[in-house]
């Protein structure tokens, strides 16, 4: 660890000693200690008395209690926090002074007069760190130095690490995240020693908080008295459970360490939702009384049984986003759960409370809750699900500025990484770069991290190797930089590559200019994927996969796949999408930013380099081979991916130059732009295929970009090349089908037919979709333009006032399976219901309704164009609820009927043409 402040006025305050005053490796060393000393203490002394006896010195331990006094000899450490009523009043008065202004986890390491070293620590994690810093300087120098007076404190107050108590995919009968504790489906929770290793990890890199994330850990966890049935385990577990929570919670609390339990909202149990005839999580529910009561109850146990854990809440996804559910979830029911279980266990200490920013209006809840509960936080997402940028703005950075100064503290989360999984990821210079935009842009004082890549299947990597591989040995440098540059960010950049040159070259057997090498290309390559997803992606969720690659479609009409816009409105720097340069271009408009073509000459660039770079340290590389071939393959992916990805592009902007051009020729100018991205596709499946098991670790419905996976499907390149391919082939056969079309043939549209379904909802009137067609039972506001495939559409009218108030629900029986279209306008208003969005809404394609069927489908008097999407039902007889705001319920069609992806045009931005690829 590197020093925060360096005080070196203070070498001047003591006299030097010789080498025979001062404490070295060659003479026996007491370690003082008072009798009343926090388990952080011990467990600092403890490394430091290893580093001390690894050089052949002789360390010993003294504990001294009330009314001893420090003694007089020589050559004495002595590890102390401010609050140590046994020792404080002992400690020379300069130094005292000097660790009471340092703050929290702060400490002070500096000789006295009396030739004794001392490590005072502002409290228990103070002196903590303050021996772990020591215990390094002596590991490097094979000594304790003779000359030191340094203070150091962290920048970040809430350093924290994430796993995730989920899986790849769903447990049989249950939704995403319900994943009781069970060793049948986490048996790493139960591995003691890998809990050693990892808490081990996270104090050697000071990191001072671990979540632990799930649906509703709590079933898992506490027993009820009121409700014994909801126990989601048998017996057996239970006691598991129980005996390893209070073990990690303890080995924690000795590393300075916080455990917070995430749990989403709102998430009930199974066997409590199958006995009260409820599911186990519904969006649209309002709060129902004796959900509350469990829910309260159940946090109250949890919080008397382990009272030194803090909880993390999730009030979105499970539960309408934004409203006053939210506040009063939060403050009646959540917050008095966390009271009640203080109260049970007599403790005064409130734990911490992290509330999530994302999907809720979280300066509206934390204004309601501040009054009630003081020891607060909040969460939020850098880049969303992905790392794009260290220079976020807009509408994202203004969010987080305002969470910073509403009275509590504001954390940075670093999510999912969707973008980067599964390739290594190592660029301290994007990382420490995103770490001060934490600070300076967003005001964040605390930082939470997800693992680099594989989250969904911790504690293994991708990586296809005779035993899997830990995330933690693998992915050692993620954890290290993040935690380097949370500490202090403000670190030298020169330094910084020595350093991780010197990091480098240990763990590769190289010298130091070969470590540099390395780290140039864990730099040159961690700028490949931010880059490309932040000028061509369709989301900053982890519903896309960026490197499985893009389908043409989704480049050259993102809004089809809903564009979450705020990836290029915040989470990239100012520029252009593919979309919008192609337009100007054609316009011969001046362009502005960063543009889609200087990209794809930047990737390749990128790509370029980070291969020459570990092409350089290769034929030096002595130790740690086997894991140094994977780093250097990566870089050849990292590559490969750059340049299919440049090359579609350049060819996308060919294709929608034709949207404007009606030229066949400029078709053709793509097609070989095309194939050489097919090409460089090619050789990234070879560099992949026997290197990783997988993509992307969410294996499950919600995973959209490229493909829709389902059934752990399209998670490898592999899969992914005859889609590849048969794209390719289709556009070639679409430009000789252009070529011989006969002038003026119009292809034959085919309306939409009406399936049986029987209404069983009250008072819905029926209404037949086509011009002039009045849409809503309150109103008189008709269809203008209409896309002649819905035309003939038995359509349900409801009241538009009502549907903003309180929703909309459908009660239908059918004999066959159906879609349900339903229309979304294209405007976000606060009056019109949201299209299904999955980076908000977990639950957002249950129904296989998140992709847009028909874009710019109906244009309705005083409104935007409205998008159609479809609800897929078997038979049977089902209640669909949508939440609150106006939207179309254009009526059922059969399942098997072909419901062909297009662009109506009605907004009048141009025809579609999509067609030419499908």
């Amino acid at each position: 660890m590197r020093t925060f402040l360096i005080f070196i006025s203070c070498i001047f305050l003591f006299p030097l000693f010789s080498e025979a005053d001062v404490i070295n490796a060659e003479k026996n060393t007491t370690v003082i200690v008072s009798s009343e000393h926090n388990v952080r203490v011990s467990f600092g002394v403890e490394k430091l008395l290893k580093a001390i006896n690894q050089f052949g010195a002789q360390a010993t331990l003294k504990t001294i209690s009330v009314q001893q006094k420090i003694p007089s000899t020589k050559s004495l450490i002595i590890v102390t926090e401010l609050g140590d009523k046994i020792i404080q009043n002992q400690l020379p008065e300069v130094l005292k002074k000097q660790t009471k202004d340092i703050g929290k986890e702060g400490f002070s390491l500096s000789y006295g007069k009396d030739g004794n070293l001392y490590i005072i620590g502002f409290d228990a994690s103070g002196a903590l760190y303050g021996c772990l810093e020591l215990a390094e300087q002596i590991k490097k120098s094979g000594k304790i130095p003779t000359q030191i007076a340094l203070t150091d404190r962290p920048e970040m107050v809430m350093r924290g690490t994430c796993i995730g108590l989920q899986k790849t995919d769903y447990l049989p009968g249950h939704d995403v995240y319900e994943y009781p504790y069970t060793p049948e489906t986490f048996p790493w929770l139960y591995d003691k020693a890998l809990w050693i290793k990892y808490l081990d990890m996270m104090v050697d890199n000071r990191y001072n908080s671990l979540y632990l994330w799930n649906g509703h850990p709590f079933s898992s966890l506490v027993k009820l008295k009121d409700y014994p049935y909801a126990l989601e385990v048998d017996e057996a577990t239970f006691k598991k459970n129980e005996e390893m929570y209070r073990f990690l919670a303890k080995e924690a609390d000795k590393r300075g360490i916080w455990v917070i339990q995430m749990f989403y909202n709102i998430i009930i149990p199974k066997p409590f939702a199958d006995k009260h005839g409820l599911k186990t999580q519904d969006r649209n529910r309002p709060i129902i009384p004796i959900i509350s009561d469990y829910t309260r109850k159940s946090i109250a146990a949890f919080v008397e049984k382990y009272p030194n854990v803090g909880l993390m809440v999730a009030l979105g996804e499970a539960m309408e986003g934004v409203g006053q559910d939210d506040i009063d979830w939060f403050t009646k029911t959540i917050i008095p759960g966390v009271k009640d279980g203080l109260k049970a266990a007599g403790i005064t200490e409130e734990p911490p409370i992290v509330l999530r920013a994302h999907d809720t209006d979280a300066p509206a809840v934390m204004k309601a809750a501040l009054p009630l509960y003081k020891n607060l936080y909040t969460e939020n997402k850098f880049n969303g699900e992905a790392l794009t940028t260290y220079e976020p703005r807009g509408a994202w950075a203004e969010l987080n500025k305002k969470l910073a100064t509403i009275g509590s503290m504001n954390i940075s989360n670093v999510h999912i990484l969707a973008n980067l999984e599964p390739f290594r990821y190592g660029s301290a210079d994007f990382i420490q770069k995103s770490v001060q935009a934490m600070n300076k842009i967003y005001g964040a004082k605390g930082l939470h991290l997800y693992p680099q890549a594989s989250y969904w299947d911790w504690p293994y990597t991708a990586d296809k190797t005779k035993t899997r591989e830990l995330q933690i040995d693998r992915d050692w440098i993620w954890y290290k930089e993040w935690a380097r540059y949370a500490w202090n960010s403000g670190r030298d950049r020169n330094g910084e590559i020595n350093y991780w040159g010197n990091e480098l070259a240990n763990k590769y057997g190289i010298d130091l200019n070969a470590g540099k090498a390395i780290l140039n290309a864990y730099e040159e390559s961690g700028e490949i994927s931010p880059k490309l997803l932040r000028r061509y992606g369709i989301t900053d969720g982890n519903r896309q996969t960026l490197t499985l690659g893009m389908l043409m479609t989704q480049l050259i009409n993102p809004y089809r796949y809903g564009l979450f816009t705020l990836l290029y409105e915040s989470e990239a720097p100012e520029g252009e999408m593919i979309i919008d340069y192609a337009e100007k271009d054609w316009k011969k408009q001046s362009h502005t930013g960063e543009t889609p073509l200087q990209i794809a000459q930047e990737v390749v660039a990128h790509g370029k380099k980070a291969i020459a770079s570990i092409n350089l340290a290769t034929p030096l590389v002595t130790k740690d081979t086997a894991e140094f071939r994977r780093l250097r393959n990566d870089m050849y992916c990292y590559d490969a991916m750059a340049n299919s990805y440049a090359e579609k592009v350049k060819a996308a902007l060919w294709i929608l130059r034709y949207k404007y051009s009606n030229d066949v020729a400029d078709l053709e100018k793509a097609l070989p732009l095309l194939q050489k991205s097919l090409e460089y596709y090619t050789n990234l499946v070879k560099l992949t295929e026997n290197e990783y098991l997988y993509a992307n670790s969410m294996q499950t419905k919600q995973r959209k970009i490229p493909m829709r996976g389902v059934d752990k499907t399209f998670i490898t390149w592999k899969e992914m090349l005859p889609v590849y391919t048969k794209e390719f082939n289709h556009f070639k056969k679409s430009i000789d089908s252009l070529k011989v079309i006969e002038p003026g043939k119009v292809a034959k549209v085919i309306p939409y037919l009406n399936a049986e379904v029987k209404i069983i909802s009250p008072e819905v009137e029926s209404y037949v979709l086509d011009k002039n067609a009045k849409v809503f039972a309150d109103t008189t506001t008709k269809i203008k333009e209409i896309t002649e495939q819905l035309i003939g559409l038995n359509a349900l009218r409801f009241s538009k006032n009502e549907q903003i108030k309180k929703g909309t629900e459908i009660k239908f029986s059918t004999k066959k399976a159906v879609k349900l279209l339903v229309g979304y306008f294209n405007i976000k208003d606060g009056n019109t219901l949201p299209p299904p969005q999955l980076e908000t809404d977990a639950s957002a394609n249950n129904y296989g309704q998140s992709e847009i069927k028909i874009s710019n489908a109906i244009v309705v008097d005083g409104f935007s164009p409205l998008n159609v999407h479809a609800y897929s039902f078997a038979a049977g007889t089902h209640t669909l609820n949508l939440g609150k705001g106006a939207c179309l319920i254009l009526g059922f069609i059969d399942d098997k009927q072909e419901l062909r992806i297009f662009n109506a045009g009605l907004d009048g931005r141009g025809k579609d043409i999509d067609w030419l690829f499908e």
